[in-house]
């Protein structure tokens, strides 16, 4: 477990993880016997020894809040933790891991729809790289070495259409260059230290992922209130364990004003509506749940709203990349085709 700090369970192993706790709670089995059936069914995969250690450390303590608690720091979300150990210690444990199984799973589909985005456009970019270069370093240098073999000479417009092309193809190459350059340099810092202060950067410079963002916040202030307040846990609880799932600084600030008018006697509803955390028409929905006492239930209802509007936004926006690129790749790569055969054309029509 040395290296458990580095081997963290993504979004569909947390789900995972959560669904069969819940499942072993279900049927009535002791936490420590579940946690030593769940080490020995994952032996052979690779995180054989997260499931090993949790058994350990289940058996010793009697606690999987402990348990995951006494892991290395960061191995687990602070967020699963703290649910556990509320789960705990109201009883309720088995619901509270069927309401995180449903959560990360929804954060599952979000990361596979944010990695789809990312990593198309980059390929098709990579892929104008590669076509760009070779019309640019091979094609239009072989081209005029078949003339000059020939002894033909081109005429001024036909040699300046040729370097127009040239001059075209390394433009775009320079440009996407440092394109992928640029979005590769991102992906990689995001998996640093430096995430946070990254996607903050992305997030202020594009308006479309700064909306995204704002749907992807208000989804889980949803998700997690939905989960906390049908658990019965009281509501200044619950608004204290929404920071710790808030992708940025400017929705934890927002969620801290609320807790604040909450405190101050405002109804739940009101402070969401003054925050401007959801939209007129699901802030009327929570304010009318606040007063005939469902709010967990319109809670979910919201965060599946706002969750199928991250997808349908992080899809918009790859809907509007890929055609894009093609678009530019198809321009890029028609001029530098047409500065090599209009040249050809007019010296075939010469001697012609």
């Amino acid at each position: 477990m040395a290296k458990q700090a580095k081997q963290k369970l993504s979004s569909e192993e947390l789900s995972s993880f959560c669904a069969q706790v819940a499942m072993l709670l279900n049927a009535g089995m002791a936490l420590y016997d579940g946690m030593e059936t769940l080490a020995q069914t994952h032996q052979s995969s690779p995180s054989a020894a997260v499931y090993e250690r949790i058994s350990r450390e289940v058996t010793a303590s009697g606690s999987l809040y402990e348990a995951l608690k006494s892991q290395e720091a960061g191995a687990w979300p602070v967020y699963l933790v703290e649910m556990v150990g509320i789960g705990e210690r109201t009883g309720r444990l088995e619901e509270i891991m069927n309401g995180l199984s449903a959560y990360y799973d929804r954060e599952s589909r979000i990361r596979r729809a944010v990695t789809s985005a990312v990593t198309y456009p980059l390929v098709l970019c990579v892929m104008m790289l590669l076509i760009i270069l070779v019309m640019v370093v091979k094609v239009l240098p072989v081209f005029r070495g078949v003339l000059s073999n020939m002894g033909l000479d081109m005429s001024a417009s036909g040699s300046m259409m040729m370097n127009l092309g040239a001059d075209i193809g390394t433009v775009v190459l320079v440009a996407m260059g440092l394109v992928v350059a640029a979005a590769v340099t991102c992906v990689l810092l995001v998996r640093t230290r430096h995430r946070k202060r990254v996607i903050d950067l992305l997030r202020r410079a594009f308006p479309p992922l700064r909306r995204i963002t704002r749907r992807l916040a208000s989804s889980r202030i949803a998700s997690v209130l939905s989960m906390m307040i049908s658990g019965g846990f009281p509501l200044d609880e619950a608004l204290d364990m929404v920071p710790a799932v808030l992708p940025d600084d400017d929705a934890r600030e927002q969620i801290a004003r609320v807790r604040t008018q909450v405190e101050e006697g405002l109804s739940l509803g009101d402070a969401l509506t003054k925050a401007e955390l959801f939209d007129e028409l699901h802030s009327s929905m929570i304010r009318a749940s606040c007063t005939v006492g469902s709010v967990d239930t319109v809670m979910a209802r919201v965060a599946g709203d706002y969750e199928e509007r991250v997808e349908d936004g992080i899809a918009g926006l790859v809907s509007i990349i890929e055609p894009t690129l093609v678009g530019v790749l198809s321009v890029v790569i028609g001029a530098v085709l047409l500065s090599v055969m209009l040249p050809m054309a007019g010296i075939i029509s010469s001697i012609l």
